[in-house]
């Protein structure tokens, strides 16, 4: 007979920690019911972000923790997700059919953002999260070449659009109505007006996430848009290089300023490894990303190499987490998107949708 009780249990939780959220399970407020019956211990818990590349990971780890205690004989763990939606700026309205936004942003231009936003989202999806992606970037948008996808988007109604769907994610571009060629010669308050139209006239289908691929900077019009679109929360992308770090802390600062959360900082292109030799050399410095992180106190949510394959990928159409899920490239990037959804998962809850609607009517 098993001599122990669901206060114990929950004690050998507590030292459980969540990688993802840097958090144990008790102080995550993860564990929902301990049962125990016998020599049989049965666990509910509920994850705030999605995490199907983890699950087993965290399952074994419990399990064998439960196993050591005398006279068990069987765990089971009933692990669910629920994800909620959370609190953008002061001020700025929801999306409909959007539970939450994240921005992916750099402070300057080539450091491979488009390519790491699609392979986010992609990566989310692949976690088990109903996901999408807006084309921010109106003077270059780059999505619709990423995703393999250039049709015009339907209307049903005449009045608000249909957005593409490739790789089983919703995405909407200017690319997808205009010609690949045509410049946008507009100027700030234009690209704004069309952006935000795109954003609130498409027909979202019940996203968990929508990735918004903003465009390089942080001039008038990126400040513009971070004050207009709705962000539950950011990520810089940056490379290892001293001047495109000195652009990534500019584009830190101004979520600050727009007070949206930074989840964190992905370093893209840390390393390069030769395809013949397997010698690997740091091109644009390296730890530039981890002192970012740590002079501004967010995180570093993990680190990719220059690869020719990712950068093939997305010019191709075939982005690298589509179409060699089962690659370590593959991995990092789920690990990566995990780590940005658990971080977003601690933030503050939006509870709008909860109130109740005050209609003023003449008797």
């Amino acid at each position: 007979m098993l001599n122990t009780s669901p206060e114990a249990v929950e004690a050998i939780l507590a030292g459980v920690e969540d990688i993802n959220l840097e958090k144990d399970l008790v102080s995550a407020e993860m564990v929902k019911d301990i049962q125990v019956n016998g020599d049989n211990i049965r666990i509910s818990l509920q994850m705030g972000y999605p995490a199907q590349g983890y699950v087993d990971t965290l399952r074994d780890n419990i399990a064998e923790r439960l196993r050591q205690v005398p006279g068990v004989k069987d765990v089971e763990l009933d692990i669910n997700t629920d994800i909620r939606s959370h609190a953008v700026q002061r001020g700025v309205k929801p999306i409909d059919s959007v539970k939450n936004t994240i921005a992916v942003a750099s402070g300057k231009g080539g450091v491979g953002k488009s390519t790491t936003a699609v392979n986010l989202a992609l990566a989310l999806h692949a976690e088990g999260a109903k996901t999408g992606i807006l084309d921010a970037d109106i003077y270059g948008p780059s999505q619709p070449r990423m995703l393999g996808c250039r049709a015009k988007p339907d209307s049903h109604d005449g009045k608000s659009i249909e957005p593409n769907v490739s790789y089983h994610l919703q995405s909407m571009s200017i690319g997808y109505l205009v010609n690949e060629e045509t410049p946008m010669i507009w100027r700030g308050p234009m690209v704004t007006s069309a952006l935000e139209q795109m954003l609130g006239d498409t027909n979202w289908s019940d996203l968990d996430y929508l990735i918004i691929d903003l465009p390089p900077g942080t001039g008038d019009i990126q400040l513009t848009l971070c004050q207009k679109i709705p962000v539950s929360g950011a990520v810089i992308v940056t490379t290892p290089q001293d001047i495109a770090l000195l652009d990534a802390r500019k584009g830190l600062k101004m979520f600050e300023k727009v007070e949206v959360p930074v989840l964190g900082i992905i370093e893209n292109m840390s390393t390069h490894i030769c395809g013949k030799c397997g010698y690997e050399e740091h091109i644009f410095g390296s730890g530039g990303g981890q002192q970012m992180a740590e002079q501004y106190d967010v995180d570093l949510l993990g680190s990719l190499p220059l690869d020719l394959s990712i950068r093939e990928g997305a010019d191709n159409g075939r982005p690298t987490v589509a179409m060699a899920p089962d690659s370590p490239l593959a991995a990092t990037y789920r690990a990566i998107s995990r780590r940005a959804a658990a971080k977003l998962s601690l933030r503050a809850k939006d509870y709008s949708a909860s109130f109740p609607r005050i209609v003023v009517e003449n008797a």
